[in-house]
């Protein structure tokens, strides 16, 4: 039996502890440092799934107790902790974005280039079984060649204000992960064109931001991806997928929060509202995740979203961005 990799993990908000229970519940992993400024939540997390608590993410790294890091903190440290990890020669799985300035991704592009250190970015939506099987099958040729993918993604509400505030809007915060699988299932994307509205949601307007986006992006194929997305969502957690090619279509539904209906005088087959919230929806995603990243770790061969990944999803989202707020269709180049 092989030995267990020993993670440190940096961030213990919401998306921390679902790694955390991760983490705890692989058999291949074992959770060994927990780091948070906020201390309080680090021991809560390590109290909870194993590990030394601190509020120094240096002390973590340079404890030598340390196989893998895990970092779950707030985007503006994914940098300087990304880098660190290079540096210490420690395999990190960031979660995304790597930064909201792409100015400081390409600065640690050479390094993380240049190093044989494995640097992996945190779309767990790859790994949900439903939409990993989609794309096997549409690779496989199963409805020939894929001409439109089309992806909704449509939250049950809106975040505060404040995180509205420092998550560098829609496009960078919360359809960067449709822009990551639009390039897992299409490839290369050379063109985009946004537009956004601020409709029902206060922190955007007070932000400017948007609450309701349309994409539609050209994959270098030629072919086309359209994506819906909303901040709230009346029915639950609106998540759905649909491949079309030139000989079939394949679609991925909503997940039910319950197989059960009912019918009466006034219904028929009436169901419950879809899954409320993201880390149940991809709760396996999160699972599937963790699992490639230690195959990564262990240098074994992975499909674990790389730095370029992230880097190529980020430009895609300030080219969204511009496109919403010119009005113009932008084309990517290098």
């Amino acid at each position: 039996m092989r030995d267990q990799v020993r993670f440190g993990l940096i961030g213990t908000g919401r998306i921390g502890q679902v790694h955390a229970a991760s983490i705890a519940a692989d058999p291949d992993a074992t959770l060994s440092w927990v780091a948070d400024p906020y201390l309080a939540g680090a021991e809560s997390v390590a109290a909870r799934y194993g590990g030394t608590a601190t509020d120094s993410p240096e002390r973590l790294l340079d404890s030598a107790e340390v196989d893998a890091v895990l970092v779950a903190s707030p985007t503006p440290t994914h940098v300087t902790l990304i880098e660190a990890c290079v540096d210490a020669g420690l395999p990190v799985l960031c979660e995304k974005p790597i930064d909201l300035d792409i100015a400081r991704v390409d600065a640690l592009r050479p390094k993380v280039a240049a190093s044989s250190v494995p640097v992996a970015l945190g779309f767990n939506q790859r790994f949900d079984p439903a939409f990993a099987e989609t794309r096997t099958r549409v690779a496989a040729g199963e409805i020939g060649e894929l001409e439109h993918l089309s992806i909704t993604s449509r939250d049950p509400g809106p975040p505060p204000a404040d995180y509205i505030a420092a998550s560098g809007g829609i496009f960078r915060d919360m359809t960067i992960h449709d822009f990551d699988m639009a390039r897992f299932f299409l490839g290369e994307i050379v063109e985009v064109s946004a537009t956004g509205a601020r409709l029902f949601d206060e922190g955007a307007r007070e932000h400017g931001d948007y609450d309701t986006v349309a994409v539609v992006l050209r994959a270098a194929s030629g072919a086309i991806a359209t994506i819906a997305n909303s901040r709230h969502s009346a029915i639950g957690y609106d998540q759905r997928l649909e491949a079309l090619g030139a000989e079939g279509l394949l679609l991925v539904a909503n997940a039910p929060s319950s197989l059960v209906s009912v019918s009466t005088s006034t219904a028929v087959e009436a169901k419950r509202p879809y899954l409320d919230f993201f880390i149940e929806r991809y709760a396996e995603a999160y699972v599937r995740e963790l699992a490639e990243f230690i195959k990564l770790a262990r240098g074994e061969e992975s499909t674990s979203p790389t730095f370029e990944d992230g880097r190529a999803a980020l430009l895609i989202a300030d080219a969204a961005h511009r496109s919403a707020e010119e009005g113009a269709v932008i084309r990517l180049t290098e």
